[in-house]
């Protein structure tokens, strides 16, 4: 009980001095019917008979007495200097719950994409901005204040993504928000608000579109290739507005070409459209210079977004989002309506981690390792699989790894699980029509070291062979063998 002790244990008991029945009956009814609903589960811990009998005001032998019964009964385990407790088998079978619902045993190589390394969130650093974060609040940014975004962390944003990614933003264009799936929701909210009927989306890309389409807009696919979205097709939609990620594509790492973005600047200047940009892994760049976001090409109709889920962790929750002047007040009516805002520890905590330069120093030592954590992917595949053609290499923490025409990313994936090993698969993430994709799987690098991507990459090439060794022995005989 982690040190708890009797007197720090309230239970919700009401006894009826005015009632027939007795005090002691009462008292007995009570916790035989809160066991019996499953209000008391079984383990749980009573208060002792001096605390109970406080709290109701009630002779000590009263509560003895009860508990006895309860004992003698089999609800109650009495134990000499022990607390009463709820027998076990005396509670209710509860219907299942997710936590009771087995669960597959974690693979030993997760190289799902886009997962980071949670083990390196840098936890003194934190604390140290935690503390400080702490020593700095006045009371009052304790209550409900700032709904949106404290004002210390939308000034070290404002700097912070000016500095590193060209965004042009004020600090009360910026709303905080709960991470991309918020910011997802309130700008389809707003889009709606605005008279929108139709989004336009890369394909393959995000699949949970839920956010849009729940509030009455259209998607309209817009296929991606090498040079990221085919901006050209732009014209042939009715798309009122667009999300993308033209610095990192997900899934397949292509950057759209400066053509392309030109292309796009001048459709979402002649159509007067709206684009949600999400740059969700701009911090990590290997091979080649940093592009810079779209936002600052066009900060009056492209609204940015960016998270801590890739930087520190997707536990934290925090994500913002820079609007352009004439949107804001909708964003923030839109946040209103769905709570009060993140918590503001962890905004003036992240706050504080931006300027002191410890944020900094952690996202160039994560760039660092997940390079070298890269190049031995890269290594490895060319090893152990040298006929797959790997792309999105020069930034994020996941390849795309391009196979045969006739192999199945499916049945590769259930065999590399079998191995100990998840990868992702290019066909899950496309949306509407199916496009003629090459099978390809999707390798994340950013929770193994070195040592463990060798090892996984040798399972994955092995179970790759096996299932084209697999598939050929069906193929020669016509059927399953």
């Amino acid at each position: 009980m982690f040190g708890l002790t009797s007197s720090e244990l309230d239970t919700l008991i009401v006894v009826q001095r005015d009632s027939s029945t007795s005090l002691g009956r009462q008292l007995e009814d009570q916790l035989r019917d809160a066991v019996r609903r499953g209000a008391l589960a079984a383990g749980s811990v009573l208060p002792s008979t001096r605390d109970l009998a406080r709290q109701l005001g009630i002779s000590r032998p009263l509560v003895g007495n009860a508990y006895s019964q309860l004992a003698a009964e089999g609800f109650v385990v009495l134990r000499q200097g022990a607390l009463p407790r709820i027998a076990a088998g005396s509670t209710p079978a509860r219907a299942p719950t997710l936590a009771d619902t087995a669960q597959a045993p974690a693979p030993q190589f997760d190289f799902l994409p886009s997962v980071p390394d949670l083990g390196s969130f840098p936890r003194n650093a934190w604390m140290r901005a935690y503390r400080k974060a702490l020593e700095q609040m006045a009371d009052e940014d304790f209550g409900y204040r700032n709904p949106h975004g404290v004002p210390a962390l939308r000034q070290a944003l404002a700097e912070y993504l000016g500095r590193v990614r060209g965004v042009i933003a004020h600090p009360d264009q910026i709303v905080i928000t709960s991470g991309f799936a918020q910011a997802r929701v309130l700008v389809g909210r707003m889009l709606r608000a605005l008279g929108a009927s139709c989004v336009a989306v890369e394909n393959p890309g995000y699949t949970n579109l839920e956010p849009i389409t729940s509030v009455g807009l259209r998607i309209s696919p817009i296929p991606v290739d090498a040079d990221g979205l085919q901006t050209e097709l732009l014209g042939d939609t009715d798309a009122d507005a667009l999300m993308v990620t033209p610095a990192h594509h997900f899934p397949t790492g292509a950057v759209l070409s400066g053509a392309r973005r030109t292309l796009l600047l001048q459709w979402l200047r002649s159509r007067d459209a709206i684009v949600l940009e999400d740059d969700y892994d701009s911090e990590f760049r290997y091979d080649r210079s940093p592009v810079g976001a779209l936002q600052g090409l066009e900060p009056d109709r492209v609204l940015y977004a960016g998270t801590s889920s890739k930087t520190l962790a997707p536990a934290l929750r925090l994500g913002w989002l820079v609007v352009p002047p004439r949107f804001i007040e909708l964003i923030r009516q839109q946040q209103s309506q769905s709570d009060l805002g993140c918590s503001r520890l962890d905004q003036q905590t992240l706050a504080e981690l931006i300027r002191s330069g410890d944020f900094d120093r952690h996202v160039r030592r994560m760039r660092s390792q997940y390079r070298a954590r890269r190049d031995a992917l890269l290594e490895a595949l060319r090893t152990h699989i040298p006929e797959a053609h790997v792309t999105g290499i020069a930034a994020g923490v996941h390849v795309a790894l391009e196979l045969r025409r006739t192999d199945d990313e499916a049945a590769i994936q259930r065999a590399a699980l079998s191995r100990g090993v998840a990868v992702g698969a290019l066909q899950e993430h496309l949306v509407g029509e199916c496009l003629k994709l090459a099978p390809t799987l999707l390798v994340g690098y950013g929770r193994h070291s070195e040592a463990a991507i060798r090892a996984g990459v040798r399972a994955l090439a092995t179970s790759i062979h096996a299932t084209r060794s697999r598939n050929s022995n069906t193929n020669k005989t016509g059927g399953s063998i």
